[in-house]
């Protein structure tokens, strides 16, 4: 199958409608990012077909799981773009904000918004750093992550982004260490005014490889103390 097939296909299977041009956008967004991957290290997967698979559909599995349109979004630690560029090219109506504290890495998602007319914001920062600005904490509707650190020091950095009513989507791994991790981080949730809502397993098409995305619902405000520095957050997690 084609690079579009393989997408078009997966989320007809899960039940995700994409929007016109969509898939076109998909393809285009992975050539700039395997161009780009020449001179910087943004992903190990280089084949078309993988990327569609083990990138793309991954990261488009989080539509199933809330709704995005005319949302504000943040990805935090969005690195080469994962999850927040295929999601806003699936979800025009969306408005995304793409935050990573690597300069260079910003400068690339900079580079692929510009090129493909995307609505999306970029933004060069520490996430325990950046919930603290007034225009930024609890006024996003979604936060999304994927593969930044475990779950109890993950609550910390995304949820006081969230406003209360908003989700606050992790993509994990399914297996018992990653369990482990989720039961591991029902204090920190609870602390930072969160709830866990639900488990969305699912499985790569093609592949055995199988991930869940942790939906947890904001109830609350966050407490003032939250997020503490790194330093903090990771010698003593909640």
């Amino acid at each position: 199958m084609s690079f579009t097939d393989v997408i078009a296909q997966g989320c007809f299977t899960w039940n995700i409608p994409l929007h016109e041009g969509a898939l076109e956008g998909l393809e285009e967004y992975t050539r700039l990012l395997l161009e780009k991957n020449q001179v910087m290290n943004l992903t190990a997967i280089t084949e078309p077909d993988q990327v569609a698979v083990r990138h793309m559909l991954d990261c488009l599995f989080q539509l199933s799981c809330g709704d995005f349109e005319g949302k504000w979004v943040i990805d935090i630690g969005s690195g080469g773009g994962f999850p927040g560029i295929p999601l806003q090219i699936a979800r025009p109506s969306a408005r995304f904000l793409l935050l990573d504290s690597r300069k260079k890495r910003v400068d690339f998602l900079q580079e692929v918004c510009d090129a493909m007319g995307l609505p999306a914001e970029t933004m060069a920062g520490r996430a325990e750093e950046a919930a603290w600005q007034k225009q930024l904490r609890e006024k996003f509707d979604i936060a999304v992550s994927r593969a930044v650190a475990p779950m109890n020091i993950l609550c910390e950095l995304c949820l006081p982004f969230v406003r209360p009513g908003g989700l606050f989507l992790a993509m994990k791994s399914q297996n018992e260490g990653a369990e482990q991790e989720i039961q591991g981080a029902q204090k920190a949730i609870r602390t930072l005014g969160g709830r866990l809502k639900e488990q969305r397993s699912y499985q790569l098409p093609g592949t055995d490889v199988h991930h869940q995305v942790v939906v947890i619902e904001k109830v609350k405000n966050t407490p003032p103390a939250y997020p503490r520095r790194y330093a903090k957050i990771e010698s003593a997690p909640l």
